[in-house]
């Protein structure tokens, strides 16, 4: 949710970009140009990182947060440079609405980078809305679709901030079933996972888009139907990050996770469970012997609204 916060001298815009998760990923085909089509029910957690938007007399661009080392010298270059989603997100929106981009962007990186969960789409949407509001412009302008699109694939969904089905290439976005607040168990190796990579590794089977209910009334309810289904990144994403299947393994020996799954491209994986007393549990049991792992608990539908 935006949060201006005005003074006679300062208006800063904060908002929070949650991590986006994959509860289940078919791939449905092969576009000529190389692009998959997908069929995907998403939702949003509230774990995630921070926009922060204030005035300045020229624009400039932080990194903060437990992640904020992560990037390389390379990255930290292409973030000067504009290579970073954040910066590629504010000037093209600045540049649509002839807005001049006077303002100090900080983002808050709490989220692992590269780690299935739309860090970075999510940072890019959290920028467009949080800049809208810091110039007065309205958040359904006939432009959105086309930045949204050009900016990633992840990047119309983390906006709508709700949870959907995605298919198309993540463009045709739709309602999801109603669902519950069901706690979460994130879980990252703390090594990066590819997109590109995983999807030159796919076996090119494809499935077709599946009907779900109008409603899913409990966690038991979702995970019956999500059990059925799959992720279809991760036999590709194992081969080339084998600690996601130690991930799989350490959730599986938790009695009170009721479904687990990796989510996105990977490498984080999740768990639900009925309790968040369960959640918080299972992670310190995870957390005893595998300290060096990035482990969050949260709630799935939860997330700060934009």
């Amino acid at each position: 949710m935006s949060k201006p916060t005005d003074s006679k001298k300062t208006k800063i815009i904060t908002v929070f970009a949650p991590a986006k998760i994959n509860l289940f990923l078919h791939l449905t085909g092969k576009l000529s140009n190389g692009y998959h089509t997908l069929d995907s029910l998403v939702s949003f957690a509230d774990i995630g990182d921070h926009i922060s938007i204030e005035p300045a007399k020229s624009f400039s661009f932080h990194v903060t947060g437990e992640f904020a080392e992560s990037f390389n010298n390379d990255e930290k270059a292409s973030c000067i440079d504009g290579g970073n989603l954040v910066i590629k997100a504010a000037r093209g929106l600045s540049q649509i609405v002839d807005k001049a981009l006077n303002v100090k962007i900080t983002l808050t990186k709490n989220l692992p980078l590269a780690s299935g969960i739309g860090g970075g789409s999510s940072d890019a949407a959290a920028t467009i809305w949080g800049l809208q509001e810091f110039w007065g412009l309205a958040h359904d302008a006939n432009y959105m679709p086309s930045l949204t699109k050009k900016l990633g694939a992840d990047v119309p969904v983390c906006l709508y901030c709700r949870p959907s089905l995605m298919r198309g290439i993540g463009d045709e976005i739709t309602p999801a079933p109603e669902m519950p607040e069901i706690p979460i168990l994130l879980i990252n190796p703390l090594v990066s996972c590819s997109t590109a990579d995983i999807f030159l590794h796919h076996n090119g089977d494809f499935k077709k888009d599946i009907s779900l209910p109008d409603k899913f009334s409990s966690a038991n309810d979702l995970v019956k139907t999500l059990e059925s289904l799959d992720n279809d990144l991760f036999n590709p994403s194992i081969k080339l990050v084998p600690e996601i299947s130690n991930i799989m393994n350490a959730l599986s020996t938790q009695q009170k996770c009721i479904f687990s799954r990796m989510s996105g491209s990977g490498a984080t994986c999740f768990g639900l469970f009925e309790t968040m007393k369960d959640a918080q549990q299972s992670a310190e049991n995870i957390a005893k012997d595998n300290p060096d792992w990035w482990i969050k608990t949260g709630w799935l539908n939860r997330p700060e609204r934009y």
